[in-house]
């Protein structure tokens, strides 16, 4: 018999179902008011990868110490971060959810969720149970892989699929930090700001995790050192965030052609006391002026829309610490949005997983 015969006809082989598209970003209160803020962070907090210790402790720091005393705080700096529209990140996330669905076409039905809040992944796997999915494709919005992120997603999907009869085959997007359209995506913003204001120096600062949290995930127990161990992406710290975060500033670097010693790769966004990954970008900043930097060109690449990290932190709280120790100009680099190149971006991550 010939090999040809096994095969069947492409019409017998083409999919009669749809493929499901679940994007998933981190979250966002209901609104800036200090209950819904509350609600939010003992939500995000009690996430056993968020805040990795036993449950009992954890719920005792979460809700009697964080939650209570830090929702007031939190509450005042999201009142300073939302629009008209809301929240930016789940705005965008919307928009986002929209144009994908246009590009992807009639084959795909595509959902936002939240791991925290809503909309929320629970809702919208009920909702993709009751249409008969050929697969599904579960897109976390996080560029480089952590336990805490992209890990807590994937294990939020499993918990709930684990019960349905019928479990379609499931594919998941690890990271894209190296995909042409996210650097790029980075690059066709930044260059805006490069080509009308000459900068001493860029900074490239990522959402920061415990140290430990990083061990943890070195299951050789030998690679990592949390030093020059991430000079290179290898197969060996592949899953390393840390060294995820250093390979993408080498991409953007690399794309902007920004010359060697005029960046600096650092961390932010640091709770609690335990040592996190470092160089902290505070303690950064604040030695910046003093090495003759003025303007600083600031990238937060560990997200994909604009949030309280970025346009509160980066771009506000970060810009008065420098200008505090001598500074002049100070810009952020814009998340990517809804913009054109990152939905191209995400037709590819989907189409290829």
């Amino acid at each position: 018999m010939e090999v040809s015969a096994l095969k069947p006809p492409v019409a017998a082989r083409k999919s009669v179902g749809k493929t499901g598209v679940l994007i998933v970003n981190l979250g966002t209160p209901d609104s800036p008011s200090v209950p819904d803020v509350r609600k939010y962070l003992r939500e995000f907090l009690m996430d056993g990868r968020v805040i990795d210790i036993p449950a009992t402790p954890r719920f005792a720091l979460v809700n009697g110490i964080i939650a209570p005393f830090r929702a007031p705080k939190s509450a005042k700096i999201y009142r300073e971060l939302w629009q008209e529209t809301g929240s930016p990140l789940k705005y965008y996330g919307h928009i986002v959810e929209h144009d994908l669905q246009k590009a992807l076409g009639e084959d795909y039905v595509v959902k936002l969720a939240m791991r925290y809040q809503s909309p929320s992944i629970d809702a919208s796997l009920d909702a993709f149970q009751q249409m008969g999915l050929t697969d599904l494709v579960v897109v976390p919005f996080f560029p480089q892989y952590a336990s805490a992120s992209t890990g807590s997603v994937y294990q939020k999907v499993m918990t709930i699929v684990k019960d349905w009869q019928v479990i379609p085959a499931i594919r998941f997007v690890n990271r894209f930090l190296d995909h042409p359209g996210f650097i790029e995506g980075f690059a066709q913003i930044a260059r805006k700001y490069m080509a009308a204001y000459d900068y001493d120096h860029f900074l490239f600062s990522y959402h920061g995790l415990p140290e430990r949290q990083i061990r943890k995930g070195d299951v050789t127990k030998t690679v990592c050192q949390l030093g020059d161990c991430c000079g290179t992406l290898h197969a060996m710290n592949q899953h390393c965030y840390r060294a995820q975060c250093f390979e993408t500033t080498r991409l953007l670097v690399r794309a902007l052609n920004i010359p060697e010693g005029k960046y600096t790769t650092s961390f932010q966004s640091r709770l609690g006391n335990d040592p996190w990954i470092k160089p902290y970008t505070d303690d950064m900043i604040k030695t910046m002026p003093g090495k003759g930097i003025n303007s600083v060109l600031a990238f937060s690449p560990a997200f994909v829309a604009d949030c309280l990290e970025t346009t509160i932190e980066v771009g506000v709280e970060y810009k008065e610490l420098f200008e505090e120790a001598g500074g002049k100009h100070w810009q952020l680099v814009e998340s990517l949005n809804d913009s054109p190149i990152w939905i191209e971006t995400l037709v590819d991550l989907v189409t290829q997983a």
